[in-house]
Order: structure tokens, then sequence, then C-alpha cells
């Protein structure tokens, strides 16, 4: 049986419907399961506009190197502070656990946790990987932060110095 010329094009537009449909379900549902992370000058300049997603309580996460001279660790309670730092503010840390083997001063880390007043409490610690490596988002944001040609093709569109 022959489709005429409108059952056709309806047809078509009833597909293009129900994709669109999924598409937007699938993107919708998988929005939570996106994580990024902050660096300390982002959650300082969200909270001075009271944006929701850095208000105490709130888990997020948070990324950056650990500022040399500020880790402080406790026997008795597994108690970790230090500062995390992208080198335009600095962001107090506590973790209470064990942290990774490769966790260190001068080191790049993404904490998970949420801020309680000034101090972000941590709940989960990422440590980098080796001497070289630095999570690709966290050198990117770095550099935009810093000025510096991330060598991404946004950056000529964006209007940024090469």
């Amino acid at each position: 049986m022959a489709l005429n010329k409108k059952e056709r094009l309806q047809f078509t537009l009833l597909i293009l419907c129900a994709l669109g449909l999924a598409t937007a379900i699938a993107l919708f549902a998988l929005r939570k399961n996106v994580s990024y992370f902050f660096t300390p000058q982002q959650v300082h300049e969200l909270r001075t506009m009271d944006d929701a997603r850095v208000v105490d309580g709130r888990v997020f996460r948070l990324g950056g190197l650990v500022k040399p001279g500020s880790l402080e660790k406790t026997s008795h309670d597994l108690l970790i502070r230090f500062i995390v730092t992208d080198d335009l503010r600095d962001q107090k840390v506590e973790y209470k656990g064990i942290a990774p083997d490769l966790f260190r001063e001068g080191q790049g880390v993404v904490a998970t946790g949420s801020l309680q007043k000034d101090v972000f409490v941590a709940t989960v610690l990422l440590a980098k990987h080796d001497e070289k490596y630095t999570p690709p988002e966290l050198a990117k944001e770095m550099k935009k932060l810093h000025g510096e040609k991330t060598g991404d093709p946004d950056d000529k569109k964006a209007g940024k110095p090469e």
C-alpha cells in the first residue's frame, strides 16, 4: 500500500518528534551524572553572586593544587587540613579519612564535598596520577584563569590572545 505525500510528511514529522523527545529525555537523565569541578576563584565568584551551586551544604567538586606548606595531618583522628589553590584564590579544605597515596603538597587534587561556612569539607579526594599529569579540565581552567592559550580552537573565537 503506497503512502501519499501528506502521509509520508506526517510519518516523517512523527519520527522526528519521537527522536527529539528521546534525546531530550536522555539528556535530562544524564545531566545529574556529569561532574564538573570549580576552582577556588570560581567558588569565590559564585558565592559573591549567591549562586545556589556553591551554598553551604550543597555537594560539588573543588579542583586545584594543594598549596605548598599548607598540609596538616593529625594522627589521632585522620583529619587532614590543607589549602587548594588556583594561584588566584585559596580555599581551605578539611578531609577526614585516609588520603590517596599520591596526595601531597604541590600536586593536583579534585575533592568532592560541601562548604561549611568558609571551609570546604571533603568526603572524597582524588589525587594526581604522576609528576607530569594534570587532569585536562584542570589544566584548561588554570590556563583560562591566567589568560594563557589553551590550544583550544575556541581560543580564537573567544578573542583570547595567542
